[in-house]
């Protein structure tokens, strides 16, 4: 196959990072302006504060958000969760797949140019430390094939510096929503062997970092990232996509005799600036982020021309009016709103003590004076934050005289996301019926004597 004369001129049957023997072809995108690229911009640095500070934040004495899985605790905005139960994370994950499902269907892949780690880090940050060390798109093809000199080891050594301070600092960052920004803080001060999971964890994500917004970039976008796959699932002909005008801009210029052509002038901008380095121009394709880098490139080039803007546009995946609602983001919508319920309903109630009794080996034994214990292990589930003095009685009126409740402490303590302590129900043989009598056990919280949990127990003795 004869090879164009235009570099970005793309070969229609392989991507546009690939050559013909399937080796990887690096891009090096221009640098754009335009309305678009400001609002990137403000979303791309609001997005980069909040994470960086957000773990920063304390609320009521701990960190605005913190999963830390060791200790099963959850905190967010102030509240704690402890012992977040698998059901509660099922249901946050895929409420959270149907809101993106949701998002995708009206707006397309709004996530993978405005919101995306991977688009909002290589954008903001690391292309730009590139640029400022290795010059223009040019400059840096030129410096990637030349060999490697004083000023080659120089640029690159500097820039991968800059790189690693900046992948640890995202690392420790991401770690810090983990175990708390400042203990995280005080353990980097100390010894790496003291605390070496953490330490082995956070370099092995400095790592991954690195390579990935250093390297890796856009190959991350077109090989593993799973959402561009699935993404024509959660889409319609009503999704808005990033799409040429083809009626307005074809033939383009040079392509027929002059006077005939359409408004594109074949200048190759919106390819040039394109992070993933499709052609805009050849339809909505996989690898397209929605960057809307395209759109200002072609604006600019119609401003120069003295021709109107949106060539290169917004719009629907038919070219009709746009649509908020369809039926399919509708579904989706009422599913993780429904979803969404779901999960605050089982939050709110697995903030409720719960009661789990545990029979000992041995069912029951009898004292010297002739009553009945019965040995229980109760297991005391509790996931909110307060950490409630408790007690026990019998709920049943014809029982609560005759059966004795006895704990290791009084009032019982629950600070602990599950706690288990001893309990001992010492009665009279003679309330049995058939060697077994059923009780309701409730749990009242011992400042304001209020029941806050029940349960139903049963107990055993002698069959006379």
């Amino acid at each position: 196959m004869q090879k164009s004369k235009n570099i970005f001129e793309l070969d229609p049957e392989r991507l546009a990072t690939t050559d013909e023997d399937g080796h990887r072809v690096y891009l090096y995108p221009e640098k754009v302006t335009g309305k678009w690229h400001d609002r990137r911009s403000i979303v791309y640095w609001f997005l980069i504060g909040f994470y960086l500070v957000l773990p920063w934040i304390n609320i009521n004495g701990k960190p605005a958000l913190k999963v830390d899985i060791f200790h099963r605790e959850f905190v967010f905005l102030g509240g704690t969760i402890h012992g977040v139960e698998p059901i509660l994370m099922f249901l946050a994950l895929i409420s959270g797949l149907f809101f993106m499902a949701f998002m995708t269907s009206v707006f397309g892949r709004v996530w993978c140019g405005w919101a995306c780690p991977q688009t909002v880090f290589i954008q903001s940050i690391f292309l730009k430390i590139e640029a400022l060390i290795e010059g223009t798109p040019k400059r840096r093809r030129d410096l990637d094939v030349a060999p490697w000199n004083a000023e080659k080891i120089l640029k690159r050594s500097l820039k991968w510096g800059i790189y690693l301070l900046i992948s640890l600092h995202i690392a420790h960052t991401f770690v810090g929503y983990f175990v708390g920004p400042r203990d995280l803080l005080l353990m980097s001060l100390h010894s790496p062997l003291e605390n070496w999971p953490l330490f082995l964890a956070t370099m092995i994500l400095t790592a991954i970092f690195l390579a990935d917004f250093g390297w890796f970039r856009e190959q991350f976008c077109l090989v593993m990232c799973p959402y561009g796959r699935i993404q024509s699932v959660m889409m319609d002909d009503n999704s808005l996509v990033v799409a040429y005008d083809v009626a307005r801009g074809e033939p383009r210029t040079g392509t027929v005799p002059k006077g005939s052509e359409g408004d594109c002038v074949n200048c190759y901008h919106c390819v040039k600036v394109c992070p993933t380095g499709i052609d805009i121009r050849r339809g909505t394709q996989l690898e397209c982020i929605q960057c809307t880098m395209c759109i200002d490139a072609c604006d600019n080039i119609m401003d120069r021309l003295g021709k109107p803007q949106g060539l290169i546009k917004y719009a629907s995946g038919s070219g009709k009016k746009h649509k908020v609602l369809t039926p399919r983001s509708t579904a989706y919508g009422l599913i993780g709103l429904g979803l969404l319920g779901l999960f605050f309903f089982s939050l709110n109630a697995s903030t409720h003590l719960t009661l789990v009794f545990l029979r000992s080996k041995i069912p029951f034994t009898v004292t010297r004076e002739g009553k009945v214990m019965n040995n229980f292990q109760l297991k005391l589930t509790h996931q909110g934050s307060t950490t409630p003095a408790i007690e026990f009685r019998i709920k049943e009126q014809n029982l609560s005289d005759k059966i004795e409740i006895i704990t290791p402490n009084h009032p019982t303590i629950v600070n602990d996301a599950d706690k288990k302590i001893m309990i001992f129900f010492r009665f009279d043989p003679t309330i049995l019926v058939g060697g077994q009598v059923k009780a309701t056990v409730q749990v009242e919280d011992a400042l304001t004597k209020t029941m806050i949990a029940e349960k139903e127990v049963s107990l055993v003795g002698p069959d006379h």
